[in-house]
């Protein structure tokens, strides 16, 4: 089969994908948690700031951003490489997403909790970082899980500026070998079977932070 042929080639762009989606979500989740803070914050110049950077982010398309960090970030001085520039853009729209579904969690965590951090002379950070975050995390795994899967399949518009992904590599095959819609179903799958295994191990995350509640 000629495409058994390319079996490393696919197995070297799945690596990539993966690579990049992982760098994303672990960047997007570290950024979306600040952002989420500043806009709880008692700190107005902190909420117009995480304020800003959602209505930013959330409605700039990942491939314009992509586009804007790799060729117009070096006019002033700032060089990325390709792959680098991809998971920044993914990076900073993941976070605008994951940074309202943080902001939901915390919403859901009771009131009287946090009163009572307060009145036992907690200070803003210590009934964040000790009662808000820990039970608002524990609250949004599928939330979580979402926009993990949302930066996966995203990170497929990496190969617009050369970097070699899955959907790079299968473009790649297919001009070479002329196999029409064999090599993007290939993909397809690969993309469908990460995407249900995110889902699997959400559902379990989720019913076993559901018991240690």
């Amino acid at each position: 089969m000629a495409l058994w042929q390319y079996r490393d080639l696919f197995w070297s762009g799945l690596l990539t994908t993966l690579e990049l989606t992982l760098l994303g979500f672990i960047l997007a989740t570290i950024v979306g948690t600040i952002v989420a803070i500043f806009r709880i914050s008692p700190i107005a110049p902190l909420r117009a700031v995480g304020l800003i950077y959602v209505e930013i982010f959330r409605n700039v398309p990942l491939m314009s951003l992509i586009i804007v960090v790799v060729y117009a970030l070096p006019e002033i001085g700032v060089l990325f490489s390709y792959s680098t520039s991809v998971i920044v853009a993914m990076m900073l729209v993941g976070g605008s997403f994951l940074c309202e579904a943080l902001r939901a969690g915390i919403n859901g965590v009771p009131t009287g909790q946090i009163e009572a951090a307060r009145s036992l002379g907690f200070t803003f950070r210590g009934v964040i970082s000790n009662v808000v975050l820990p039970q608002a995390f524990r609250t949004m795994v599928q939330p979580l899980v979402t926009v993990f899967i949302g930066i996966f399949l995203s990170s497929s518009l990496a190969g617009v500026v050369g970097v070699m992904d899955l959907t790079a590599t299968v473009s790649y095959i297919n001009n070479r070998e002329a196999l029409g819609l064999l090599t993007f179903m290939v993909a397809a799958v690969m993309y469908l079977t990460i995407s249900l295994m995110a889902g699997v191990v959400g559902d379990r995350l989720e019913r076993r932070l559901r018991v240690l509640r």
